[in-house]
């Protein structure tokens, strides 16, 4: 456990067991820097922590206005913690705007910390404010704490050769030091990250540096707070933990993948967001032996990826919703070649453009259904950022094993919310290496593993085994092109198998809570810490509650029909209009309970509290 050393006349020290912070400002402001900054300090100190990033749409929205403001919740906690927490205890606001956008989050009693600078008149008018807030009395209900952030800022650089505009800047950093010096977390992280950051710009990088040190210098010298607060480490898991986004855990799942596979990994994609930061992350791994490849659209960054695929490497490619709706023929000619390929699919609010940096779920059926033709394919689903590192893999393993593309769903809160995260000894991870197939006498294409039904894969050039490969059906067996009806009922059938019969391969449905009751919480994806924090409270007032949380979609785990059956009332919460819903209803002919909210934010916890506790009040005792 990490030791904090007292320090004198720091007034008042509260502990707490757990923090929630939203910075919010104008989207030049520096928030996500912010927010990661404390985010990376907390976890060095050991906190367990959940992150919410939350950014405009739009590229270059006008500064000061409502659509332009950016914001950064992080939750840090001594004790384990699954959500960002449903409202921050702190918001900083840098701009009458960001205080607009986010006060209604903030409850009674909460503390406010504003940038009194940025209340100008012509700010105000952005933020379409009648009347200054600060001074009218509307924030009566909270703690304020008026500070002119970038007065000081500006007089602690005094001296450097930087433009009043440079200066500004740099005044997130003022407002992460005051944070720091409230929470008792330590400088000297950040600072060697801007000492790393502007190595060749040492003048930028002194701003930077100052600034942070004149926020704490003023957190631990003015008057103006009485109190300050300490958040213990948390009690994880031994190991070794480093704080990871979901794309970076995306990253990295797929790298390991390509070395258990013993393939090398394959990743061609066309920028969109939030799925960018996976291409970003791939390409700097060259040196482990993969290939990214940006292509000029979706339909080709998937074809460059089967492509690869067929070749023997490891094929993967990524979007969101958008662009997996361009894929979709290509998806089809991957079930029909049945070659291993992986889509990552990082779902953001539609339908079409719809709220590019905004969080939902609503692919699933896009994804199991949305191709012409009976075109199964395996779907799984990581349900926290960490957990996004096992489902690459276990995406991987599928989709080698068996033959198949694999829809991986992630999204955009999973893609750039973080957690500690335990690094995996190698010892840890098993081999997911397919043999291909050698033998000329023995090789024929569509002969089909008893077990698996997998067919061989061939690799192009390997003597004697040439084959035709394409979209045209193929005869069952030697894989010529063939139009005879029975084949081709048979050859559906047979790629229907396959995938249902991965779910004899797979984890079973794993329940949190008795095993029998009154009610289950079933969900999927990132609704995992709403949900999972939901149920403990009612268990903690004693109700028969149980949560489960599903990462392989298609084909579902084989025990899910009887975990289903032994609770009262099924109550599936999601980021759409019910579509695990539906396939819960079609396939097992239960009468679970949907409750669906698409606001392109996470599920808050207290609502499916709520939610719960009202189908609880309907069961007969």
């Amino acid at each position: 456990m990490t030791t904090i050393e007292s320090e004198p006349d720091l007034g008042d020290v509260q502990e707490l067991e757990r923090v929630t912070i939203r910075f919010a400002g104008d989207s030049g402001d520096g928030m996500q820097l912010t927010g990661t900054q404390f985010t990376r300090t907390a976890a060095v100190f050991g906190n367990d922590i959940s992150t919410l990033p939350d950014f405009p749409a739009e590229i270059r929205a006008p500064a000061g206005s409502l659509p332009g403001v950016s914001g950064f919740q992080i939750s840090f906690s001594s004790s384990e913690i699954h959500t960002p927490g449903d409202e921050p205890d702190v918001l900083v606001a840098m701009n009458p705007a960001a205080l607009k956008t986010n006060v209604g989050d903030l409850p009674a009693g909460g503390a406010l910390i504003v940038n009194t600078d940025a209340f100008t008149q012509s700010n105000l008018n952005k933020a379409a404010y009648a009347s200054n807030p600060l001074q009218d009395g509307s924030l009566s209900s909270y703690r304020v704490f008026e500070i002119p952030i970038t007065t000081l800022n500006e007089r602690a650089l005094e001296g450097l050769d930087m433009t009043s505009k440079q200066k500004d800047l740099t005044k997130n950093f003022f407002a992460l030091g005051i944070m720091f010096w409230l929470y008792e977390r330590s400088m000297e992280p950040t600072a060697d990250w801007i000492d790393r950051k502007f190595s060749a710009r040492p003048v930028i990088a002194e701003a930077n540096k100052r600034a942070l040190k004149a926020g704490y210098a003023f957190g631990e010298t003015t008057e103006l707070f009485h109190t300050h607060y300490r958040v213990l480490p948390a009690r994880l898991e031994p190991g070794t933990y480093r704080n990871i986004t979901g794309n970076e855990a995306t990253a990295l799942g797929f790298l390991a993948a390509s070395h258990l596979a013993d393939r090398p990994l394959f990743y061609g994609s066309y920028p969109i967001t939030p799925a960018s930061e996976i291409l970003h992350q791939l390409s700097g791994y060259k040196a482990f032996g993969v290939k990214t490849f940006q292509a000029e659209d979706e339909i080709a960054a998937i074809g460059a990826a089967i492509g690869a695929s067929y070749g023997g490497a490891l094929g993967l490619t990524a979007s969101s919703g958008p662009g997996i709706a361009l894929k979709t023929e290509a998806m089809g000619l991957a079930v029909m070649t049945e070659l291993p390929l992986v889509v990552v699919d990082v779902q953001r609010a539609g339908p079409s453009t719809g709220m590019p940096t905004k969080n939902e779920q609503s692919d699933l059926l896009q994804v199991m259904f949305g191709r012409n033709g009976d075109s199964p394919l395996p779907v799984v689903a990581p349900a926290t950022p960490g957990d996004c590192f096992d489902m690459a893999v276990e995406a991987s393993r599928i989709a080698l094993k068996y033959m198949t593309p694999v829809v991986y769903l992630s999204d955009a809160f999973l893609a750039t919310g973080s957690e500690p995260w335990r690094i995996p000894a190698p010892s840890d991870l098993a081999t997911i290496n397919v043999a291909n197939a050698t033998d000329p006498d023995t090789y024929r294409p569509y002969a089909r593993d008893p077990e698996t039904l997998a067919r061989p894969w061939a690799i192009p050039g390997t003597p004697g085994l040439e084959h035709r490969i394409g979209g045209l059906e193929k005869a069952d067996i030697i894989g010529n092109v063939s139009y005879d009806p029975d084949n081709h009922h048979r050859m559906q059938e047979l790629r229907r198998a396959k995938v249902a019969g991965i779910a004899r391969d797979i984890a079973p449905l794993e329940v949190f809570g008795p095993e029998r009751g009154d009610l289950l919480v079933l969900g999927w994806g990132s609704t995992y810490g709403a949900l999972r924090s939901a149920v403990e409270r009612l268990q903690a007032d004693g109700h028969a509650v149980a949560h489960a949380q599903l990462r392989h979609l298609n084909p579902f785990p084989a025990n899910t029909g009887t975990v289903l059956r032994n609770y009262r009332r099924i109550l599936i919460p999601e980021v759409n209009l019910g579509q695990l819903l539906m396939m819960i209803r079609a396939t097992y002919l239960i009468d679970a309970v949907g409750y669906d909210r698409v606001r392109g934010k996470p599920f808050r916890i207290a609502e499916i509290v709520a939610e719960g506790e009202r189908l609880l009040g309907e069961i007969t005792p």
